[in-house]
């Protein structure tokens, strides 16, 4: 698609979007110098996505973020982040391991949130493969999962007109486990709820 018509007739037919992960997100689109750890997202794809999340805050269509999907749905909102978790937060623990692509950490989950709803008050601990990660959280938007070392793992929208929410850790990934596959029934419950809603407005 190289267009934003060509996107909205796309849109269109959908009634929501899951924005993938994928590499690093350039920060120069963001008024930010380049990092030497980064490795870039595709400069197409990059041009896409971020035209793709404009079009889905406009529409308040809902979206579920994963890795640096949730990123970019910060930044294209406001918020910002860390280029290099290493150096930025010397004290977190580590988020990315070469040599362990099925590496874990706890996670602290907000009251009252999806990630509480998904996971409940269990131990609970999710697959990490990130050197970003956010800095300030976009205005509507409230983190509702944490890393114990304070690293954001998950944030929603505090909308009421917008069914939005990421994750950094990755619940489609052969690392995930179960009870991480219930994140997507309950997006796909959440969209089912908004469609509903339209249907009784209109």
């Amino acid at each position: 698609l190289q267009n934003v018509d060509d996107l909205c007739r796309v849109l269109d037919l959908l009634d929501g979007v899951v924005l993938g992960g994928g590499a690093d997100l350039d920060p120069r689109n963001d008024g930010f110098m380049l990092h030497p750890s980064l490795r870039l997202l595709d400069a197409r794809r990059e041009t896409f996505d971020r035209m793709l999340v404009e079009q889905i805050a406009e529409r308040r269509m809902p979206v579920f973020g994963i890795g640096c999907g949730m990123q970019l749905l910060n930044v294209s909102q406001g918020g910002n982040l860390f280029l290099h978790l290493a150096e930025d937060l010397p004290r977190a623990l580590p988020h990315l391991d070469a040599m362990d692509p099925a590496h874990r950490h706890a996670l602290d989950v907000e009251p009252g949130s999806l990630m509480e709803r998904v996971y409940g008050d269990g131990e609970i601990r999710v697959n990490s493969m990130h050197h970003m990660a956010i800095d300030s959280v976009a205005p509507g938007f409230a983190v509702t999962a944490r890393c114990p070392d304070g690293v954001v793992e998950a944030i929603e929208s505090t909308r009421d007109d917008w069914f939005a929410f990421g994750t950094q850790f990755h619940p489609q990934s052969p690392s995930a486990s179960a009870l991480d596959l219930r994140i997507f029934e309950e997006f796909v419950a959440g969209i089912a709820g908004k469609v509903v809603e339209m249907r009784m407005v209109a």
